[in-house]
């Protein structure tokens, strides 16, 4: 069970790989059949995990990953302590970009179990971009599809002129705003 580090392997031509981890399968495996319906320019795998670390004897098989997004529902506090523990097995270099959080059922704030100071110093602390959005809904899913998908194409060094150190201190940089 090793760490994950974003540069192990090379980058493979004109594909990228995501990493979504979180314990709500089900809104993984609905943003995850989001991001393969809309229209790319480049060959996306997505891939699921509940928590970190991988299993190491898939090593050989996994492919480099381009974007982790750590999931947190709002509603859960074993959501929270999910990603805070899987943090520890991931390589300080991805942090540089290639990590997102992204918070789910916000539309249901009322029945909100984390407290969001928490959330956002996960983002603080880790340098890492914070995403809100309500994936029970089909619009909101789509949106939230198209955008990790940008993220993923710039991650994956598919924009020219822009890396993924740049997207990230972009993306903080407008939420202090």
């Amino acid at each position: 069970m090793a760490v994950l580090r974003p540069f192990d392997k090379l980058p493979a031509l004109n594909s990228a790989a995501l990493l979504l981890v979180g314990s709500a399968e089900d809104l993984q495996r609905k943003l995850a059949e989001a991001m393969l319906r809309e229209k790319k320019t480049f060959k996306i795998s997505v891939h699921l995990a509940t928590s970190l670390p991988l299993p190491s004897e898939r090593d050989h098989l996994r492919p480099r990953i381009d974007l982790i997004v750590f999931m947190i529902d709002i509603k859960s506090k074993y959501s929270l302590k999910n990603v805070e523990a899987s943090l520890a097995h991931v390589d300080a270099s991805f942090f540089l970009g290639k990590v997102c959080f992204l918070v789910t059922g916000v539309g249901r704030m009322n029945n909100c179990s984390v407290e969001m100071n928490a959330i956002w110093k996960l983002g603080e602390v880790y340098g890492s971009p914070v995403l809100f959005c309500e994936l029970e809904l089909e619009g909101i899913r789509v949106a939230t599809a198209q955008r990790l998908l940008r993220m993923l194409q710039i991650c994956a060094g598919h924009v020219p002129g822009v890396s993924a150190l740049s997207l990230g201190s972009l993306m903080r940089n407008s939420a202090d705003d």
